[in-house]
């Protein structure tokens, strides 16, 4: 039987004896749940390393913790310079006010760090409505915030396009998603 875990885009299943050998570790449910989440289910081992890991981070004053903001343009779309530059700035602010109604710990963390940490902001390629949809999926199955701007069409592209899709957290959990895109 698989534990369900609901998270900001959905749910998740962990592995109930992972979870178990956690909890044996004294490691608090939800903690454990998310350690597994972020090391997708590997093993206990590696869940319980990201854990202590992360815990120390915490206790050192989360200076090494870097975030970083991803914006993934829909390469397919013919938008002009401008266009790309509103959608990238509609994707920033969207992603803000996204996180700004969640409660979670993590998503505050992400608000709390905001002007410390989200210093990076790179902009990439992808390659069309079904790459951004898969990153996003992606991106939601790590627990990572996304936003995903839905062009109004008053201008370059058809209502509806799906033209930037944004993705903010962790560094080197971002990079698991988009560490192999081009940069514009």
């Amino acid at each position: 039987m698989a534990v369900t875990v609901s998270l900001c885009s959905g749910s998740q299943e962990v592995n109930p004896v992972y979870l178990q050998q956690l909890r044996e570790l004294d490691i608090p449910e939800e903690a454990a749940k998310q350690a597994l989440l972020h090391t997708r289910n590997v093993s206990a081992e590696e869940a319980a390393m990201y854990y202590f890991n992360k815990l120390e981070n915490e206790e050192e004053g989360d200076d090494d913790l870097m975030f970083k903001m991803v914006f993934v343009v829909n390469m397919d779309l013919a938008m002009g310079v401008g266009k790309l530059a509103a959608q990238v700035g509609h994707a920033a602010v969207g992603l803000y006010q996204a996180l700004q109604e969640k409660n979670s710990w993590r998503e505050m963390t992400l608000l709390k760090h905001h002007n410390d940490v989200w210093a990076k902001k790179v902009v990439v390629q992808g390659t069309n409505m079904a790459h951004l949809l898969e990153l996003q999926a992606l991106a939601m199955s790590l627990s990572l915030p996304t936003y995903l701007v839905q062009d109004a069409g008053r201008t370059q592209v058809e209502a509806g396009s799906r033209t930037v899709l944004a993705i903010v957290g962790e560094e080197e959990m971002v990079n698991n998603v988009t560490g192999s895109l081009k940069l514009l």
